[in-house]
């Protein structure tokens, strides 16, 4: 895991031989970053993100403690305290603000239009109204879409191959957001010409997804769909368990899931897209604007399979699935 360390000061041991005025004449601005993570304080995944955007802005010069601060909001899903913590940062006056998934960037948008703010896996940003479109974003927002809805089809099509018998699909999402319409409506157009009945299942509480999910599995052939949302990566454990509990083969968005005990993920490398968003991070705090900065797509995918899940689930993976994968978890 990437953890986040205190940055070595910006000119190294020669600045120990300038005299104090020099030093104090050559002192940087400290610029001031804001962050509000949508995963708990204590999440693994989250600080690895983190610490990959962190290891990043030092290697583009910029030290905590020294030329830069850094202010962290973890929201743990809940959408309230989000929206508590976006003005609390947006008071701190900060000279940028990052905001991972579409859950953390609304509240952004709605404390502040002129606070650059630069986003990371946001499924659908011209959709939430987060920019006017991807070439020209237009406004105090940019940044790097996690996919392309037609990603969603591919999903229904992974799950039919490690699943050939399979005619029906629940798939959670947050019905809250315009991305989780979004990712449904692109399974559901998917559906027909795989021979494939779909339902939703909200990704609202645990006690929710635990009883859709035991009424899906009254009926057999049936598989999971986890779709990309912040709601989806807080409830990671208790759905991955309840897909083993009631033995759905099942694909998920992110490598997170499968790392936790999930079948299938395919989705991009989000590690990948932090530190990309610290380079536009860098470029907005040495004076361009995020309005100009075009909304750029992921640039690595990866596939991962969990050998030991699928054995447990009594399913033997095809091996073209198993020659392609990026990751094999036995």
């Amino acid at each position: 895991m990437i953890r986040r360390r205190e940055f070595i000061t910006l000119l190294g041991g020669a600045a120990a031989a300038w005299p104090r005025g020099a030093r104090a004449q050559r002192s940087e601005r400290v610029r001031r970053i804001g962050v509000l993570m949508p995963l708990a304080a204590d999440d693994p995944e989250g600080q690895t993100r983190l610490g990959a955007f962190l290891q990043e802005l030092q290697q583009l010069g910029w030290r905590i403690g020294s030329n830069l601060r850094i202010d962290h909001r973890w929201g743990a899903g809940n959408v309230a305290a989000m929206r508590e913590y976006a003005s609390e940062l947006v008071a701190l006056t900060p000279d940028v603000l990052l905001g991972p998934g579409t859950t953390p960037v609304g509240p952004l948008l709605e404390a502040t239009r002129t606070v650059p703010i630069v986003f990371v896996h946001v499924v659908d940003p011209v959709g939430a109204g987060f920019v006017n479109s991807l070439p020209r974003p237009g406004g105090n927002a940019t940044g790097f879409v996690q996919f392309e809805y037609g990603i969603s089809g591919k999903w229904l099509e992974l799950l039919k191959q490690v699943a050939p018998s399979l005619t029906r699909a629940a798939v959670i999402r947050d019905a809250s957001v315009s991305s989780g319409i979004g990712q449904f409506g692109a399974i559901q157009s998917a559906a027909p010409s795989l021979r494939v009945d779909v339902s939703p299942i909200n990704v609202r509480d645990d006690s929710e997804i635990e009883r859709d999910l035991s009424a899906f599995v009254r009926s057999p052939n049936g598989g999971l769909i986890v779709t990309a949302s912040a709601a989806a990566a807080v409830h990671k454990d208790f759905i991955v368990a309840s897909a083993a509990r009631h033995k759905l083969p099942a694909i998920y968005y992110d490598r997170n899931f499968a790392a936790a005990g999930g079948l299938v993920s395919y989705g991009p490398d989000l590690i990948d897209q932090y530190r990309r968003a610290a380079g536009y991070v860098d470029r907005i705090l040495k004076g361009e604007k995020p309005a100009e900065l075009p909304v750029q797509a992921p640039t690595k995918y990866e596939l991962v399979v969990n050998l030991k899940t699928a054995k447990a689930l009594g399913i033997e993976l095809p091996s073209t699935l198993l020659a392609t994968a990026d990751e094999v978890i036995e």
